[in-house]
């Protein structure tokens, strides 16, 4: 999910480089364009960290501030998206400290250098109607409620890369790390999801095609129906204990 385009043209906005030069030179507009260029992303990366849309929106405005009064210190040897997002993650990571609400885990697997495994793309065939927007929307507050249970470490790496579809040398710039850790912060992500969600599974698969109550006693219902139609002098059966 890369930056939006402007509605009149990529043309009609200026790029970062000039948006930074103007910002030093104190111009709120340009400083304005910038939030609103990368806005999405930001608040997807501090809601990573912070699971809470209103503490994630706290974060990222001081983010930004921050942001606007280092902007000279933005030097240009990385994209102005990375800089933003090592000030977001710090400014997350700040508050996540101060209400001790989700302990940095590391797991053992990462420590001993497990393998990633390569990504999966899953395309999708399903049309939008509306019954199938529905579906898709249930099935992403499943995934979001289960992204939100991961270790703050694994949660920020998968926002990035799968979410935000940043690349792995992106990744590891913007959270100061190496390649090889995102790799396996990701693999270790993707494998807890694929775990809570298989559980999600399990314990779904009895309701499927549930069968007793009001479809049990219509189905029985229409039977007797067409018995009593077939053999028009045959009293129809007394009907059977549920017990």
């Amino acid at each position: 999910m890369r930056s939006a385009s402007s509605p009149t043209g990529a043309a009609a906005l200026p790029d970062d480089v000039t948006l930074v030069a103007r910002i030093t030179a104190a111009d709120q507009s340009a400083f304005e364009i910038l939030m609103r260029r990368h806005n999405g992303r930001l608040f997807r990366v501090a809601r990573a960290i912070l699971k809470d849309d209103a503490d994630a929106e706290d974060a990222l405005q001081d983010a930004y501030l921050d942001a606007y009064r280092n902007i000279s210190q933005f030097r240009g040897e990385s994209q102005l998206g990375t800089w933003l997002v090592r000030i977001v993650v710090n400014r997350a990571l700040m508050r996540l400290r101060k209400t001790k609400q989700d302990p940095v885990v590391v797991s053992m697997a990462e420590r001993n250098g497990q393998p990633d495994t390569p990504p999966v793309d899953y395309p999708d065939l399903m049309s939008e109607s509306p019954a199938n927007a529905a579906v898709r929307a249930e099935v992403r507050r499943l995934l979001e409620r289960r992204i939100d249970e991961l270790p703050v470490t694994f949660r920020t790496v998968f926002v990035l890369r799968e979410v935000e579809e940043l690349s792995v040398e992106e990744v590891a710039a913007c959270l100061g790390i190496p390649a090889a850790t995102v790799r396996t912060r990701l693999f270790r992500a993707r494998a807890l999801l694929r775990d809570a969600l298989a559980r999600e599974l399990d314990m779904a698969t009895g309701d499927v095609f549930a069968f007793a109550g009001q479809r049990c006693d219509r189905i029985v219902a229409a039977v007797r129906a067409r018995l009593q139609r077939e053999a028009p002098g045959t009293p129809a059966p007394p009907p059977a204990s549920n017990a």
